[in-house]
Order: C-alpha cells, then sequence, then structure tokens
C-alpha cells in the first residue's frame, strides 16, 4: 500500500509544484495575468483528449511486465526530465517567447505525465478485490501523498526569499530558484514514480497475455476505443462521482490559484516575501491536518458507507471556505492559518473515496462488459 502511495506523492508533488511555480512568470517574469491563466488551461485540455486514450492502450496492452507497469516506469522518468527542462526558461525574452516555450513544453510534460498518471491510477483500482480494503489502500496512498502538500506551500516563498538566489546586487533571482527546484522535483519525482513498476504486481497481469490475441486492425481498434469510451460515459454511477470529483477538486484548485494573490496583497499588503511566508503556513497546517482527516474519513466510511462520509468530509470543508472571508485579515494576518483544518477534509475525503467508489464501479462494469477496463475509468 505504501508503495502504491509513492505514486500519489509524486501526482501530488508534480501538481502542487507546477500550480505554485507557475506564478513566477508572472511575479517573476512579469508576464500577464490572463497569458498565465491560459498557460494553465490550454495544456489541460490536450490532457483531457490523451487520458482516455492512454487507459484504452493500458487496457489493451499485451506484455510480459503486465498492462500497467511498463507505462508507469517510462511515463515517471519522461515526466521528471521534461519537468526539469520546462522551467530552464533563458534570461532576457520576451514574453510572447515564454508563452510559448511553457505552453509547448506543458503539452509534452503533460503527455508524459499522462503515460504515469493513467495506469498508475488504474493499477490501483485492480490491486484489490475487497469492499472496504479499497477505501485502506486509497486512505493509505491519500495519507502517503498529503506530504507533498506539506512541503509544496513552501515553494514560492522558497524562490522569493533571496537568501540562496540572488545576483550581484542582492536582488531575487526568482527564475534562478526555479530553474534549481524543477531540477530537485524531477529527481524525486523519477526516484519515488518508478518503485510502483518495480515492486508491485499487478493482480489482472494475466488479461496482458489472453487478451487481443488476434491482434485487431487499427480500425477496428478505434472502433473499440469509442464503443468503450460510450460505454463509460453512459455509466450513471460513474458520471455522478465524476460530476462531485468536478465540483470539489476545482472548487479547491480554484481559490487555491486565487489564494496566493490574496495572501500577498491583501493579508500581506503587497510585501510578497511575508505573503508566501504566510501561505507556506497555511498549506502545510492543512495538509498535516490532512493526515488526520485521512485517517478519520477511512474510519468513518467503515461505519456509515463511503457515499455519507463523502457528504460529511465536503460538508466540513465548506465550512473551512465560508471561514476564509473572516480569517483573510490584514489587522490579524496569521488567521489565514484556521480554516486550514477544515479545508483538509475536501482532498482528504475526495481521494480516499471517490476512487474507492470507482474501484466498486469497475467491478459493476465487468459485470456488463464482461471485461476489466480499469484504465477507461
Amino acid at each position: 500500500m505504501v508503495v502504491y502511495g509513492f505514486g500519489a506523492f509524486v501526482n501530488n508533488l508534480l501538481a502542487a509544484a507546477i500550480g505554485g511555480m507557475v506564478i513566477v512568470l508572472n511575479l517573476g517574469l512579469g508576464m500577464s495575468p490572463a497569458l498565465v491563466g491560459l498557460l494553465g488551461a490550454l495544456p489541460r485540455l490536450t490532457d483531457a483528449l490523451t487520458d482516455p486514450a492512454m487507459g484504452y492502450i493500458s487496457d489493451h496492452t499485451k506484455s510480459r511486465w503486465g498492462r500497467r507497469r511498463p507505462y508507469i516506469f517510462a511515463g515517471a522518468i519522461a515526466a521528471g526530465i521534461i519537468y526539469a527542462l520546462l522551467w530552464q526558461l533563458p534570461r532576457g525574452e520576451s514574453e510572447t517567447f515564454y508563452f510559448v516555450w511553457f505552453l509547448a513544453g506543458s503539452i509534452i510534460f503533460y503527455l508524459a505525465y499522462t503515460m504515469f498518471a493513467t495506469p498508475w491510477v488504474a493499477m490501483g483500482y485492480e490491486l484489490t478485490p475487497d469492499y472496504h480494503e479499497r477505501t485502506r489502500l486509497m486512505g493509505t496512498q491519500n495519507f502517503v501523498a498529503q506530504l507533498a502538500y506539506v512541503v509544496s506551500p513552501w515553494f514560492l516563498w522558497i524562490m522569493n526569499s533571496g537568501r540562496i538566489f540572488h545576483d550581484a546586487a542582492g536582488m531575487v533571482m526568482m527564475p534562478m530558484a526555479l530553474g534549481f527546484l524543477s531540477v530537485v522535483l524531477a529527481v524525486v519525482a523519477v526516484g519515488l514514480g518508478v518503485l510502483p513498476a518495480i515492486v508491485l504486481r499487478e493482480r489482472m497481469q494475466r488479461l496482458a497475455a489472453v487478451e487481443n490475441v488476434r491482434g485487431p486492425s487499427v480500425g477496428e481498434k478505434m472502433k473499440e476505443f469509442f464503443r468503450g469510451f460510450g460505454a463509460t460515459l453512459s455509466s450513471g454511477p460513474f458520471l455522478k462521482l465524476c460530476g462531485a470529483t468536478f465540483l470539489v477538486f476545482n472548487g479547491f484548485i480554484l481559490i487555491s490559484s486565487f489564494q496566493y494573490y490574496v495572501i500577498i496583497y491583501y493579508v500581506a499588503r503587497g510585501d510578497q516575501t511575508l505573503g508566501a511566508k504566510y501561505a507556506g503556513l497555511a498549506g502545510t497546517v492543512g495538509g498535516v491536518a490532512t493526515f488526520a482527516v485521512v485517517a478519520f474519513v477511512t474510519w468513518l466510511a467503515t461505519r456509515i458507507g463511503k457515499r455519507r462520509a463523502f457528504f460529511v468530509s465536503t460538508g466540513v470543508a465548506m465550512v473551512g471556505y465560508a471561514l476564509k472571508w473572516v480569517c483573510y485579515n490584514p489587522e490579524l494576518p496569521l488567521l489565514t492559518v484556521l480554516p486550514a483544518p477544515l479545508l483538509a477534509f475536501s482532498l482528504g475525503g475526495l481521494f480516499t473515496l471517490i476512487p474507492s467508489m470507482i474501484a466498486d464501479v469497475v467491478d459493476t462494469d465487468e459485470l456488463k462488459t464482461h471485461q476489466r477496463r480499469e484504465g477507461m475509468y
């Protein structure tokens, strides 16, 4: 369970890092916030198209190493290398150059990221057939994954502190800090990301050896892909889980993206270093609190059911979001930390319970289609 959690740590680390580090394009390089927003959105559109394709490829792979492990191994290495290269920004270039550089690099990065993340998620759905053990598995991987959210809130403060990365005049060199930090993160991502592929064994590995013996043509494969895609979208329980994930996760990401600006320019009155410090404190408190939340939600789900436990965790998180209206106060800046433990119920409950429920949906899908299609989910 812990080794599978290393994949979750890499998943969260890269996701949190790219969200926190992209702010440097605005604060450090002066890029328009509108362009920064486009850089966050456009690559994810291609990512949305490649995810189901990668799931289909993984589901139908025949290999002595299984259906998931080869892609997890290669994807972790590729994603780490490309991530490090993405942030080696040349100095003194125009805003257009930085926009094109980051847009092209992000699209390539998310292709490699999809190669790693989609098979890794699918592997989690099939590791255990037990109803409650799935919740414990997802709780364990979420517990390990939260370590990323303990350290990632400090990335902006590290890049903005100027204690290490500065020029001869003592001015902060955020692009230099950005490049160094990305290399460190890439090394960690590769080192931990390959472990699930090396250590874990696939429960459904026999399918990689017996399915698709005839070798269908490209046209047949395309038809089969779209049939499978349509069957997935016709699953009512899956669509409900997708809707819940979309609302909870995107709400969290939307607020987190604006949070740095609100804390820096409102709570800290424009002091970037001080604002990054308060944001780091709030993020770390939330990350630490999530450890307790994951354990509590896992226990609660075995008592009242996964669905009700999800309602409880989301309800508590909503209280935390409401508190931000009061606690983001420039006169009492440390109150910024107060909502963090309640907000921990947001992702703490989401990534513990939703994957566990999707694994149950996959079993239902198998009864209907007589196929194991974890990758399509």
